[in-house]
């Protein structure tokens, strides 16, 4: 993970997607613990409440455990529920926009498949 932060949410949220696309990516792994609060703040350049705050919101949405003395753990089946929950956003929110576009360009469904194949 990277301290590249920018000014359009806080950055403990930023933090916490940052996790958040680490597991998705499998760079994370269930199970892993997670870096500890004081060595994520100064990797990440940021104040220890903040970096706090995003594991504690990991936490409160289901995929961290606080594991006493030991720290932060990613819980079985994270992948999975993060999976779940962003298909169903792009199918909800992202498709329909997709295939208002393909529609409005006239693009042809196996013809998109084919240069999607290709690529």
């Amino acid at each position: 993970m990277t301290p590249d932060w920018t000014d359009d949410q806080p950055i403990y949220r930023q933090l916490k997607d940052k996790v958040v696309t680490a597991i998705m990516e499998g760079s994370l792994i269930e199970g892993e613990a997670l870096p500890s609060v004081r060595n994520v703040a100064v990797e990440m350049q940021i104040n220890p409440i903040t970096a706090s705050k995003a594991y504690q919101e990991l936490v409160m949405d289901g995929l961290v455990e606080k594991k006493r003395g030991l720290g932060m753990f990613v819980v079985e089946g994270a992948r999975d529920k993060l999976m779940e929950a962003e298909r169903a956003r792009f199918i909800e929110e992202e498709w329909p926009r997709v295939l208002d576009t393909i529609r409005r360009l006239g693009l042809d469904a196996d013809e998109l498949l084919k240069s999607g194949l290709s690529h």
